[in-house]
């Protein structure tokens, strides 16, 4: 059996290094304002929204 939360934090830790080598800082010490951190979160849940729709379809068509 997988360990669902330990996969989860190993992901998160990925994404971590991948946010560090990628903008040089980490989330805590990024200066941006909380409107462009709202922003941010808005343009990943729109990904999200396409990507589960995307997926629904290959559902629907199996």
């Amino acid at each position: 059996m997988r360990d669902t939360e330990l996969e989860v934090i190993r992901d998160i830790m990925r994404r971590k290094d991948a946010g560090l080598a990628k903008y040089g800082t980490s989330v805590a010490e990024n200066p941006l304002e909380l409107r462009e951190w709202l922003q941010h979160q808005y343009e990943e849940l729109l990904d999200a929204a396409i990507y589960c729709k995307r997926a629904m379809q290959e559902l629907d068509r199996a």
